[in-house]
Protein backbone atom coordinates (compact mmCIF):
# COMPACT_ATOMS: atom_id res chain seq x y z
CA UNK A 1 0.00 0.00 0.00
CA UNK A 2 2.99 2.51 -0.72
CA UNK A 3 1.61 3.88 -4.08
CA UNK A 4 1.37 7.72 -4.12
CA UNK A 5 0.42 10.02 -6.63
CA UNK A 6 1.60 13.84 -7.83
CA UNK A 7 -0.47 16.34 -6.07
CA UNK A 8 -1.14 18.20 -9.32
CA UNK A 9 -1.89 16.18 -12.74
CA UNK A 10 -2.39 17.59 -16.20
CA UNK A 11 -5.79 17.29 -17.36
CA UNK A 12 -7.79 15.83 -14.91
CA UNK A 13 -7.46 11.48 -13.95
CA UNK A 14 -8.65 9.74 -11.25
CA UNK A 15 -5.68 9.14 -8.83
CA UNK A 16 -4.31 5.95 -8.23
CA UNK A 17 -5.06 6.22 -4.56
CA UNK A 18 -8.90 7.17 -5.30
CA UNK A 19 -9.59 4.78 -7.87
CA UNK A 20 -12.69 3.35 -6.65
CA UNK A 21 -15.84 2.99 -4.37
CA UNK A 22 -15.60 0.43 -1.80
CA UNK A 23 -18.51 -1.90 -1.85
CA UNK A 24 -19.11 -5.30 -0.31
CA UNK A 25 -14.96 -5.48 -0.17
CA UNK A 26 -14.32 -4.52 -3.67
CA UNK A 27 -12.76 -1.17 -5.24
CA UNK A 28 -15.49 -0.40 -7.72
CA UNK A 29 -15.54 2.00 -10.91
CA UNK A 30 -17.24 4.85 -11.09
CA UNK A 31 -19.98 4.92 -13.87
CA UNK A 32 -19.48 8.68 -13.26
CA UNK A 33 -17.40 11.58 -12.22
CA UNK A 34 -17.57 14.28 -10.42
CA UNK A 35 -14.18 17.16 -10.76
CA UNK A 36 -12.51 18.16 -7.32
CA UNK A 37 -10.60 21.52 -7.31
CA UNK A 38 -7.60 22.41 -5.89
CA UNK A 39 -8.45 25.27 -3.28
CA UNK A 40 -4.80 26.61 -4.24
CA UNK A 41 -5.49 27.15 -7.52
CA UNK A 42 -8.88 27.57 -7.71
CA UNK A 43 -8.85 24.68 -10.66
CA UNK A 44 -9.81 21.00 -11.42
CA UNK A 45 -6.86 18.64 -10.68
CA UNK A 46 -8.30 15.24 -10.62
CA UNK A 47 -11.97 13.58 -11.09
CA UNK A 48 -13.55 11.07 -8.13
CA UNK A 49 -16.39 8.70 -8.77
CA UNK A 50 -20.08 9.96 -8.84
CA UNK A 51 -21.83 6.62 -7.31
CA UNK A 52 -25.46 6.25 -8.57
CA UNK A 53 -28.39 5.11 -7.09
CA UNK A 54 -27.77 1.10 -8.00
CA UNK A 55 -23.89 1.58 -6.39
CA UNK A 56 -25.60 2.85 -3.31
CA UNK A 57 -28.15 0.40 -3.40
CA UNK A 58 -25.38 -2.43 -3.84
CA UNK A 59 -23.51 -0.96 -1.03
CA UNK A 60 -26.68 -0.81 1.69
CA UNK A 61 -27.41 -4.20 0.96
CA UNK A 62 -23.99 -5.40 1.38
CA UNK A 63 -23.99 -3.50 4.87
CA UNK A 64 -27.23 -5.32 5.36
CA UNK A 65 -26.03 -8.97 4.68
CA UNK A 66 -22.42 -7.97 6.50
CA UNK A 67 -24.35 -6.94 9.75
CA UNK A 68 -25.55 -10.78 11.27
CA UNK A 69 -21.81 -12.01 10.93
CA UNK A 70 -20.49 -8.70 12.31
CA UNK A 71 -22.69 -7.67 15.17
CA UNK A 72 -22.08 -11.57 16.14
CA UNK A 73 -18.29 -11.34 17.09
CA UNK A 74 -17.17 -10.34 20.43
CA UNK A 75 -16.29 -6.58 21.37
CA UNK A 76 -12.24 -8.12 21.94
CA UNK A 77 -12.52 -9.28 17.61
CA UNK A 78 -13.87 -5.92 16.44
CA UNK A 79 -11.42 -4.22 18.40
CA UNK A 80 -8.43 -5.93 17.06
CA UNK A 81 -9.53 -5.57 13.60
CA UNK A 82 -10.29 -1.59 14.18
CA UNK A 83 -6.52 -1.28 15.94
CA UNK A 84 -5.51 -3.32 12.61
CA UNK A 85 -7.18 -0.26 10.88
CA UNK A 86 -5.64 2.85 12.77
CA UNK A 87 -2.10 0.95 11.98
CA UNK A 88 -2.94 0.59 8.32
CA UNK A 89 -3.73 4.65 8.22
CA UNK A 90 -0.39 5.53 9.77
CA UNK A 91 1.58 3.53 7.45
CA UNK A 92 -0.49 4.73 4.37
CA UNK A 93 0.18 8.59 6.30
CA UNK A 94 1.97 10.46 3.55
CA UNK A 95 0.07 9.03 0.40
CA UNK A 96 -3.28 10.10 2.00
CA UNK A 97 -2.42 13.36 3.20
CA UNK A 98 -1.47 14.21 -0.39
CA UNK A 99 -4.03 14.27 -1.76
CA UNK A 100 -5.74 16.05 1.53
CA UNK A 101 -3.71 18.82 1.20
CA UNK A 102 -4.73 18.67 -2.94
CA UNK A 103 -8.27 18.71 -2.69
CA UNK A 104 -8.63 20.71 0.97
CA UNK A 105 -5.81 22.77 0.89
CA UNK A 106 -4.02 23.02 4.53
CA UNK A 107 -0.72 22.21 4.32
CA UNK A 108 1.21 19.10 4.15
CA UNK A 109 2.19 18.89 8.12
CA UNK A 110 -1.73 19.45 9.11
CA UNK A 111 -2.59 17.42 6.75
CA UNK A 112 -0.48 14.13 7.67
CA UNK A 113 -1.15 15.07 11.60
CA UNK A 114 -4.85 14.82 11.19
CA UNK A 115 -4.27 11.53 9.33
CA UNK A 116 -2.15 10.56 12.83
CA UNK A 117 -5.00 11.74 14.80
CA UNK A 118 -7.66 9.84 12.99
CA UNK A 119 -5.70 6.59 14.05
CA UNK A 120 -5.17 7.80 17.60
CA UNK A 121 -8.74 8.57 18.30
CA UNK A 122 -9.83 4.90 16.60
CA UNK A 123 -7.45 3.55 19.06
CA UNK A 124 -8.63 5.30 22.10
CA UNK A 125 -12.59 5.11 20.88
CA UNK A 126 -12.06 1.12 20.84
CA UNK A 127 -10.86 0.97 24.52
CA UNK A 128 -13.91 2.82 25.99
CA UNK A 129 -15.82 0.14 28.07
CA UNK A 130 -19.59 -0.35 26.56
CA UNK A 131 -20.16 -3.59 28.64
CA UNK A 132 -23.76 -4.28 30.04
CA UNK A 133 -25.08 -2.61 33.27
CA UNK A 134 -26.79 -4.06 36.17
CA UNK A 135 -28.48 -1.90 37.62
CA UNK A 136 -30.77 -3.80 39.99
CA UNK A 137 -29.99 -7.16 41.52
CA UNK A 138 -31.83 -7.98 44.94
CA UNK A 139 -34.58 -10.67 46.23
CA UNK A 140 -37.29 -9.26 43.78
CA UNK A 141 -35.61 -8.96 40.31
CA UNK A 142 -32.22 -9.01 38.43
CA UNK A 143 -32.50 -5.53 35.76
CA UNK A 144 -29.86 -5.39 33.35
CA UNK A 145 -29.59 -2.78 31.09
CA UNK A 146 -28.22 -3.48 27.26
CA UNK A 147 -27.38 -1.83 24.30
CA UNK A 148 -27.30 -3.61 20.68
CA UNK A 149 -26.09 -2.64 17.42
CA UNK A 150 -28.66 -0.89 15.16
CA UNK A 151 -27.89 -2.40 11.79
CA UNK A 152 -26.64 -0.30 8.99
CA UNK A 153 -25.56 3.29 9.88
CA UNK A 154 -25.23 5.82 7.02
CA UNK A 155 -22.00 8.20 7.54
CA UNK A 156 -22.31 11.65 5.76
CA UNK A 157 -19.09 13.97 6.04
CA UNK A 158 -18.07 17.46 5.80
CA UNK A 159 -15.06 18.76 3.46
CA UNK A 160 -12.96 20.78 6.77
CA UNK A 161 -11.64 17.74 8.44
CA UNK A 162 -12.45 15.03 6.07
CA UNK A 163 -10.74 12.06 7.09
CA UNK A 164 -10.68 12.36 11.06
CA UNK A 165 -14.19 12.74 10.90
CA UNK A 166 -14.56 9.48 8.34
CA UNK A 167 -12.99 7.65 10.87
CA UNK A 168 -14.69 8.86 13.54
CA UNK A 169 -17.95 7.42 11.77
CA UNK A 170 -16.06 4.16 10.77
CA UNK A 171 -14.63 3.71 14.39
CA UNK A 172 -18.02 4.09 16.39
CA UNK A 173 -20.04 2.06 13.77
CA UNK A 174 -17.91 -0.93 13.63
CA UNK A 175 -17.06 -1.01 17.64
CA UNK A 176 -20.58 -0.89 18.62
CA UNK A 177 -21.23 -3.95 16.25
CA UNK A 178 -23.25 -2.12 13.18
CA UNK A 179 -22.09 -2.11 8.89
CA UNK A 180 -21.31 1.28 7.69
CA UNK A 181 -21.94 3.17 4.23
CA UNK A 182 -20.04 6.05 4.02
CA UNK A 183 -20.52 9.18 2.15
CA UNK A 184 -17.61 12.11 1.54
CA UNK A 185 -18.17 15.17 0.50
CA UNK A 186 -18.27 16.18 -2.90
CA UNK A 187 -15.56 18.60 -2.54
CA UNK A 188 -13.31 16.47 -0.32
CA UNK A 189 -13.77 13.22 -1.65
CA UNK A 190 -10.45 11.86 -2.85
CA UNK A 191 -9.02 11.56 1.11
CA UNK A 192 -11.40 9.24 2.23
CA UNK A 193 -11.81 6.82 -1.01
CA UNK A 194 -8.30 6.92 -0.33
CA UNK A 195 -8.99 5.47 2.94
CA UNK A 196 -11.04 2.93 1.88
CA UNK A 197 -8.56 1.41 -0.52
CA UNK A 198 -6.14 1.23 2.31
CA UNK A 199 -8.63 -0.41 4.46
CA UNK A 200 -10.06 -2.50 1.88
CA UNK A 201 -8.18 -5.88 2.88
CA UNK A 202 -8.62 -5.33 6.73
CA UNK A 203 -12.46 -5.32 7.66
CA UNK A 204 -14.67 -8.00 6.67
CA UNK A 205 -16.73 -7.38 3.15
CA UNK A 206 -19.62 -5.14 3.55
CA UNK A 207 -18.87 -4.18 6.94
CA UNK A 208 -17.30 -0.80 5.70
CA UNK A 209 -19.15 1.07 2.25
CA UNK A 210 -17.34 3.94 1.27
CA UNK A 211 -19.26 6.07 -1.65
CA UNK A 212 -18.54 9.06 -2.91
CA UNK A 213 -21.44 11.58 -4.77
CA UNK A 214 -22.96 14.98 -4.99
CA UNK A 215 -26.02 16.03 -3.12
CA UNK A 216 -28.39 13.75 -4.29
CA UNK A 217 -26.29 10.93 -3.00
CA UNK A 218 -26.72 12.14 -0.10
CA UNK A 219 -30.37 12.58 -0.03
CA UNK A 220 -30.85 8.82 -1.07
CA UNK A 221 -28.88 7.76 1.76
CA UNK A 222 -30.94 9.87 4.56
CA UNK A 223 -34.26 8.51 2.90
CA UNK A 224 -32.68 4.97 2.27
CA UNK A 225 -35.18 2.42 3.84
CA UNK A 226 -32.35 0.01 4.92
CA UNK A 227 -30.25 2.48 6.26
CA UNK A 228 -31.09 2.38 10.28
CA UNK A 229 -29.31 5.45 11.58
CA UNK A 230 -27.70 8.39 10.04
CA UNK A 231 -25.02 10.46 11.61
CA UNK A 232 -24.33 13.38 9.78
CA UNK A 233 -21.63 16.12 10.54
CA UNK A 234 -21.95 19.63 8.32
CA UNK A 235 -23.90 23.04 8.38
CA UNK A 236 -27.07 23.68 10.11
CA UNK A 237 -29.21 24.10 6.53
CA UNK A 238 -28.14 19.89 5.46
CA UNK A 239 -28.74 18.96 9.18
CA UNK A 240 -32.39 19.97 8.94
CA UNK A 241 -32.79 18.42 6.01
CA UNK A 242 -31.14 15.34 6.81
CA UNK A 243 -33.70 15.29 10.16
CA UNK A 244 -36.48 15.89 7.84
CA UNK A 245 -35.59 12.83 5.57
CA UNK A 246 -34.52 10.62 7.95
CA UNK A 247 -38.21 10.92 10.05
CA UNK A 248 -39.73 9.00 7.13
CA UNK A 249 -38.48 6.09 8.38
CA UNK A 250 -38.06 6.86 11.99
CA UNK A 251 -33.86 6.41 11.63
CA UNK A 252 -31.86 7.33 14.45
CA UNK A 253 -30.30 10.72 13.73
CA UNK A 254 -26.95 12.30 15.25
CA UNK A 255 -26.19 15.76 13.92
CA UNK A 256 -23.17 17.46 14.67
CA UNK A 257 -23.70 20.92 12.88
CA UNK A 258 -22.17 24.37 12.83
CA UNK A 259 -21.07 26.50 15.76
CA UNK A 260 -20.44 30.42 16.56
CA UNK A 261 -18.51 29.60 19.33
CA UNK A 262 -18.02 32.12 21.92
CA UNK A 263 -14.89 32.90 24.17
CA UNK A 264 -15.17 35.18 27.13
CA UNK A 265 -12.10 36.64 28.07
CA UNK A 266 -12.08 38.22 31.88
CA UNK A 267 -10.06 40.82 33.05
CA UNK A 268 -7.85 38.82 35.14
CA UNK A 269 -6.52 36.88 32.23
CA UNK A 270 -3.21 36.28 31.13
CA UNK A 271 -2.71 38.25 27.58
CA UNK A 272 0.07 36.65 25.76
CA UNK A 273 -1.33 32.93 26.61
CA UNK A 274 -5.22 33.91 25.72
CA UNK A 275 -4.30 35.67 22.96
CA UNK A 276 -1.95 32.35 21.95
CA UNK A 277 -5.01 30.28 22.72
CA UNK A 278 -7.30 32.22 20.36
CA UNK A 279 -5.40 32.81 17.40
CA UNK A 280 -4.96 28.84 17.95
CA UNK A 281 -8.81 28.29 17.50
CA UNK A 282 -9.50 30.81 15.50
CA UNK A 283 -7.20 30.67 12.53
CA UNK A 284 -6.46 26.97 12.30
CA UNK A 285 -7.29 25.29 9.78
CA UNK A 286 -7.74 28.55 8.02
CA UNK A 287 -11.23 29.17 10.57
CA UNK A 288 -12.62 26.31 8.84
CA UNK A 289 -13.39 24.12 12.09
CA UNK A 290 -16.90 23.76 13.73
CA UNK A 291 -15.59 24.37 17.06
CA UNK A 292 -13.36 27.49 16.36
CA UNK A 293 -13.11 30.34 17.79
CA UNK A 294 -15.94 33.04 15.48
CA UNK A 295 -16.60 35.33 18.55
CA UNK A 296 -14.35 37.15 21.42
CA UNK A 297 -15.87 38.71 24.15
CA UNK A 298 -13.03 40.48 26.19
CA UNK A 299 -13.53 42.93 29.02
CA UNK A 300 -12.98 46.81 28.07
CA UNK A 301 -10.15 47.00 30.70
CA UNK A 302 -7.92 44.78 28.47
CA UNK A 303 -10.29 45.01 24.78
CA UNK A 304 -7.08 46.78 23.22
CA UNK A 305 -4.06 44.44 24.56
CA UNK A 306 -5.65 41.43 23.58
CA UNK A 307 -6.71 43.60 20.32
CA UNK A 308 -2.72 44.06 19.54
CA UNK A 309 -2.07 40.82 20.80
CA UNK A 310 -4.15 38.94 18.70
CA UNK A 311 -2.86 41.08 15.21
CA UNK A 312 0.45 39.98 16.22
CA UNK A 313 -0.07 36.49 16.24
CA UNK A 314 -2.63 36.83 12.78
CA UNK A 315 0.21 38.93 11.29
CA UNK A 316 2.95 36.33 11.93
CA UNK A 317 0.76 33.54 10.54
CA UNK A 318 2.22 32.88 6.62
CA UNK A 319 -0.60 31.80 4.12
CA UNK A 320 0.32 30.03 1.39
CA UNK A 321 -0.24 26.85 -0.52
CA UNK A 322 -0.39 23.71 1.31
CA UNK A 323 2.68 22.02 -0.79
CA UNK A 324 5.10 25.27 0.45
CA UNK A 325 6.27 23.71 3.74
CA UNK A 326 6.37 27.08 5.30
CA UNK A 327 2.87 27.79 5.50
CA UNK A 328 1.26 27.86 8.67
CA UNK A 329 -2.26 28.07 6.91
CA UNK A 330 -3.75 27.42 3.45
CA UNK A 331 -6.92 28.79 1.50
CA UNK A 332 -10.26 28.81 2.36
CA UNK A 333 -11.72 25.38 0.85
CA UNK A 334 -14.01 26.11 -1.75
CA UNK A 335 -15.37 29.08 -3.81
CA UNK A 336 -18.61 29.66 -2.18
CA UNK A 337 -17.18 29.73 1.36
CA UNK A 338 -14.54 31.77 -0.06
CA UNK A 339 -16.59 33.88 -1.40
CA UNK A 340 -18.80 34.59 1.73
CA UNK A 341 -15.71 34.92 3.46
CA UNK A 342 -14.89 37.44 1.25
CA UNK A 343 -18.34 39.33 1.55
CA UNK A 344 -18.51 39.61 5.06
CA UNK A 345 -15.43 41.54 4.89
CA UNK A 346 -16.48 43.28 2.40
CA UNK A 347 -19.44 44.14 4.79
CA UNK A 348 -17.07 45.50 7.54
CA UNK A 349 -15.16 47.36 5.42
CA UNK A 350 -18.87 49.21 4.60
CA UNK A 351 -19.88 49.43 8.38
CA UNK A 352 -19.09 52.91 10.08
CA UNK A 353 -16.67 52.52 12.98
CA UNK A 354 -15.56 49.14 12.60
CA UNK A 355 -11.63 48.76 11.85
CA UNK A 356 -9.95 45.92 10.29
CA UNK A 357 -7.23 45.89 12.89
CA UNK A 358 -4.84 43.69 10.48
CA UNK A 359 -5.53 41.41 7.56
CA UNK A 360 -8.62 41.64 5.35
CA UNK A 361 -6.44 41.37 2.33
CA UNK A 362 -7.25 39.05 -0.49
CA UNK A 363 -3.67 38.10 -2.08
CA UNK A 364 -3.59 38.04 -5.68
CA UNK A 365 -2.87 35.25 -7.59
CA UNK A 366 -4.82 32.15 -8.28
CA UNK A 367 -6.67 30.28 -5.20
CA UNK A 368 -8.92 30.74 -2.69
CA UNK A 369 -6.95 32.90 0.17
CA UNK A 370 -7.69 35.34 2.35
CA UNK A 371 -5.12 36.71 5.26
CA UNK A 372 -6.22 36.27 8.67
CA UNK A 373 -8.17 38.93 10.13
CA UNK A 374 -8.68 40.86 13.37
CA UNK A 375 -11.98 43.21 13.12
CA UNK A 376 -13.12 45.49 16.20
CA UNK A 377 -15.80 48.18 16.63
CA UNK A 378 -18.82 45.49 15.88
CA UNK A 379 -22.09 45.74 16.68
CA UNK A 380 -23.52 41.97 17.83
CA UNK A 381 -26.21 42.34 15.47
CA UNK A 382 -23.23 42.42 12.33
CA UNK A 383 -23.36 40.04 10.35
CA UNK A 384 -19.96 38.80 11.04
CA UNK A 385 -20.84 38.22 14.18
CA UNK A 386 -23.85 37.02 14.16
CA UNK A 387 -23.38 34.32 11.05
CA UNK A 388 -20.99 31.96 10.91
CA UNK A 389 -18.15 32.87 9.18
CA UNK A 390 -16.22 29.43 8.63
CA UNK A 391 -12.92 31.58 7.97
CA UNK A 392 -9.83 33.69 8.92
CA UNK A 393 -11.74 36.69 10.23
CA UNK A 394 -12.45 37.18 13.70
CA UNK A 395 -14.31 40.03 15.58
CA UNK A 396 -13.56 41.22 19.15
CA UNK A 397 -16.02 42.72 21.00
CA UNK A 398 -15.55 44.80 24.12
CA UNK A 399 -18.36 43.95 27.53
CA UNK A 400 -18.49 46.21 30.52
CA UNK A 401 -20.18 43.36 33.15
CA UNK A 402 -19.88 39.36 33.16
CA UNK A 403 -24.09 39.19 33.02
CA UNK A 404 -23.37 41.34 29.84
CA UNK A 405 -21.20 38.99 28.51
CA UNK A 406 -22.79 35.62 28.91
CA UNK A 407 -26.30 37.21 27.57
CA UNK A 408 -24.81 38.45 24.23
CA UNK A 409 -22.63 35.12 24.51
CA UNK A 410 -26.09 33.09 24.49
CA UNK A 411 -27.81 35.68 22.00
CA UNK A 412 -27.78 33.23 19.11
CA UNK A 413 -29.25 29.80 17.89
CA UNK A 414 -26.08 28.12 18.13
CA UNK A 415 -24.41 26.71 21.07
CA UNK A 416 -21.42 24.27 19.92
CA UNK A 417 -18.91 25.69 22.46
CA UNK A 418 -17.83 28.08 24.02
CA UNK A 419 -14.52 29.67 26.42
CA UNK A 420 -13.74 31.33 29.30
CA UNK A 421 -10.51 32.82 29.58
CA UNK A 422 -9.04 33.83 32.98
CA UNK A 423 -6.56 33.71 35.72
CA UNK A 424 -8.73 32.00 38.32
CA UNK A 425 -9.97 28.74 36.79
CA UNK A 426 -10.79 27.11 39.69
CA UNK A 427 -13.37 29.97 40.09
CA UNK A 428 -15.20 29.93 36.87
CA UNK A 429 -17.10 26.52 36.99
CA UNK A 430 -20.49 28.15 37.87
CA UNK A 431 -20.19 30.47 35.03
CA UNK A 432 -19.68 27.81 32.38
CA UNK A 433 -22.67 26.78 33.57
CA UNK A 434 -24.61 29.77 32.40
CA UNK A 435 -23.52 29.78 29.06
CA UNK A 436 -25.67 27.48 26.01
CA UNK A 437 -23.34 25.29 24.56
CA UNK A 438 -22.72 21.61 24.74
CA UNK A 439 -18.82 22.24 25.62
CA UNK A 440 -17.55 24.75 27.51
CA UNK A 441 -14.01 24.49 28.02
CA UNK A 442 -11.37 27.04 30.44
CA UNK A 443 -8.61 28.41 29.10
CA UNK A 444 -8.26 26.69 26.22
CA UNK A 445 -11.00 26.01 23.47
CA UNK A 446 -11.25 22.58 21.46
CA UNK A 447 -9.51 19.33 21.82
CA UNK A 448 -11.91 16.56 23.16
CA UNK A 449 -10.69 13.52 24.41
CA UNK A 450 -12.62 10.36 22.57
CA UNK A 451 -14.05 9.13 26.42
CA UNK A 452 -15.69 12.84 26.24
CA UNK A 453 -18.97 13.07 23.94
CA UNK A 454 -18.95 16.06 22.23
CA UNK A 455 -22.11 17.91 20.88
CA UNK A 456 -24.17 20.96 20.29
CA UNK A 457 -27.33 22.36 22.22
CA UNK A 458 -29.91 24.17 20.31
CA UNK A 459 -29.51 24.70 16.77
CA UNK A 460 -25.95 23.32 16.74
CA UNK A 461 -26.56 19.20 16.93
CA UNK A 462 -28.93 16.71 17.83
CA UNK A 463 -27.38 13.95 20.42
CA UNK A 464 -23.69 13.42 20.99
CA UNK A 465 -20.88 11.56 19.06
CA UNK A 466 -17.96 9.94 21.13
CA UNK A 467 -17.52 8.94 24.94
CA UNK A 468 -20.09 6.22 26.43
CA UNK A 469 -23.12 8.37 25.36
CA UNK A 470 -21.65 8.74 21.69
CA UNK A 471 -21.10 5.03 21.32
CA UNK A 472 -24.76 4.11 22.71
CA UNK A 473 -26.26 6.69 20.08
CA UNK A 474 -25.02 3.68 17.76
CA UNK A 475 -27.37 1.28 19.48
CA UNK A 476 -30.81 0.39 20.52
CA UNK A 477 -31.29 0.09 24.53
CA UNK A 478 -32.33 -3.23 26.02
CA UNK A 479 -34.12 -3.59 29.53
CA UNK A 480 -33.41 -7.44 30.69
CA UNK A 481 -35.99 -7.84 33.23
CA UNK A 482 -35.27 -11.34 35.11
CA UNK A 483 -37.35 -12.63 38.62
CA UNK A 484 -35.11 -14.14 41.17
CA UNK A 485 -35.19 -17.35 41.65
CA UNK A 486 -37.72 -18.42 44.15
Amino acid sequence: MSETIDLIRPGLTTPPLASGLLIDGQLVAGEHFIEVVDPATGEPFALAPDATRAQLDAAVAAARRAFPGWSARTIAERRAILSRVAARLRDETHAIAALLTAEQGKPLHDAAAEIRRAADRVDSLITIDIADRVLRDDARERVVMRHRPLGVVGGITPWNVPVMLAMLKVAQALYTGNTLVLKPSPLTPLSTLAVARAIADIVPAGTVNIVSGGNDLGAWITSHPDIDKISFTGSVATGRRVLQSAAETFKRVTLELGGNDPAIVLPDADIAATADGIARSAFGNCGQICMAIKRVFVHRSIHDALVDALAERARAIRVGPGTDPDAQMGPIQNRMQFDKVSGLLDTVRATPDARIVCGGGIPEGDGYFVEPTVVTGLADDAPLVREEQFGPVMPVLAYDSIDEAVARANATHFGLGASIWTGKPDATEALAGRIEAGTVWINRHGGNAAEVPFGGAKHSGYGREQGVLGLQSYMEMQIVTTPAAA
